[in-house]
């Protein structure tokens, strides 16, 4: 029989008992999570307050669902402002909703940390969602980025969305990765990275125990200083953030760094499991041509290819990404909504939505730079 609790601090489950059913989900673990906590980037006040989900078979724990009280959409990636501005036309309130999701990291992966994801457990949880609704007067629940979304096609409305990511197809070396491409595109490419060289800046990977507090703190500079710029915010996580994932994580974590006469420039924060390079933050202390592309994409790609990684996931959005040998992935979010008028309406945007998004993906194919496209 199972039985459920919701709870607001991730150290009530504590670290051993949350990574054995974490197991490998970098970004779902409990060091990467609890540092979110820790640093208050995620609390009422930030509008992430957390709210994850225990799930308990005879008194034994099965299953744990990340999860955060809502009060507004920022961070999500999986855009439902339309939904918001209908509830307010409406003269109803979206917020709050309750989501399961990684704060401020668009990251596909398992969202029912469990050892074996079954529907009974998937249809148990998708029920204790629906009453809490009603209970706690949340407008609606949220998945977002599944790794795959079979087990909840039948019990919430599961939506479709696009990421570019990066397959290694057995490359040695760069090179063997530009020869896959037209000529053209690899022109476009190489005279990129030529750039680099012609402004003088010299590029640095750095991981684990040999990134010290005086790298990640430059880092963190770079960050604020681009965040401040493209969106008048210094970012949505602090430096207590960074500087407790840089201990508590620092097998996962790397640093790409731009230097100009040995003065760090710029650095892009990557991390890595043993089958996915993770491109996440990046920033710049002033402006050089093509270095963002040449931090968060072609290094990332050498990087992959060296350490023999399969995939490159270099964030969300971004088409300029298919001239680069980014290919389009199709991701996956499953939501609930409680009122019954605006649970048919959503159903069916979702349906209409799920053809474009599938017609968009096929567009994107015809895209992509290589020989035989």
């Amino acid at each position: 029989m199972f039985s459920s609790q919701f709870f607001s601090e991730i150290s009530t489950i504590g670290l051993q008992q949350w990574n054995t059913l974490a197991q490998h989900d970098l970004f779902c673990r409990y060091e990467w999570l609890a540092a979110l906590e820790h640093s208050q980037c995620v609390t009422h006040k930030t509008g992430w307050q957390p709210q994850h989900l225990a799930v308990y078979q005879d008194s034994q724990l099965i299953a744990l669902v990340p999860g955060y009280i809502k009060s507004h959409s920022y961070g999500e990636y999986v855009f439902d402002w339309s939904w918001a501005e209908a509830y307010e036309n409406h003269h109803l309130a979206y917020y709050p909703k309750w989501l399961s999701g990684i704060p401020f990291t668009p990251i596909t992966g398992r969202r029912i940390l469990t050892l074996e994801l079954t529907d009974e457990i998937v249809e148990y949880i998708c029920q204790v969602l629906q009453q809490a609704m009603t209970l706690k007067q949340w407008s609606s629940t949220h998945i977002n980025f599944l790794t795959e979304a079979g087990h909840f096609s039948n019990t919430m409305m599961v939506r479709h969305a696009v990421q570019f990511h990066w397959q290694n197809k057995y490359f040695q070396c760069f090179d063997d990765f530009l020869a896959t491409m037209t000529a053209r595109k690899r022109k476009m490419i190489k005279k990129e990275r030529n750039h680099i060289s012609a402004q003088s800046l010299d590029i640095v990977w750095l991981s684990g125990d040999d990134i010290s507090t005086e790298h990640m703190q430059g880092f963190f500079a770079c960050y604020q200083q681009t965040y401040l710029k493209r969106s008048g915010h210094s970012g949505y996580l602090n430096w207590a953030f960074f500087n407790e994932i840089k201990h508590s994580m620092s097998n996962n974590i790397h640093l790409c760094i731009a230097y100009s006469n040995q003065a760090l420039v710029a650095a892009s924060l990557y991390l890595s499991d043993g089958d996915t390079l993770y491109g996440r933050y990046w920033g710049s202390l002033a402006d050089y041509q093509h270095l963002h592309f040449e931090l968060c994409y072609y290094q990332g790609i050498e990087f992959a290819i060296h350490n023999k990684l399969n995939r490159f996931d270099a964030g969300a959005q971004g088409e300029h990404k298919l001239t680069r040998g980014f290919e389009p992935v199709i991701t996956y979010s499953a939501h609930q909504v409680a009122h019954p008028m605006f649970a048919s309406a959503i159903t069916d945007f979702i349906a209409r939505e799920r053809t474009h998004v599938a017609q968009y993906a096929e567009q994107c194919l015809t895209q992509l730079p290589f020989k035989d496209q």
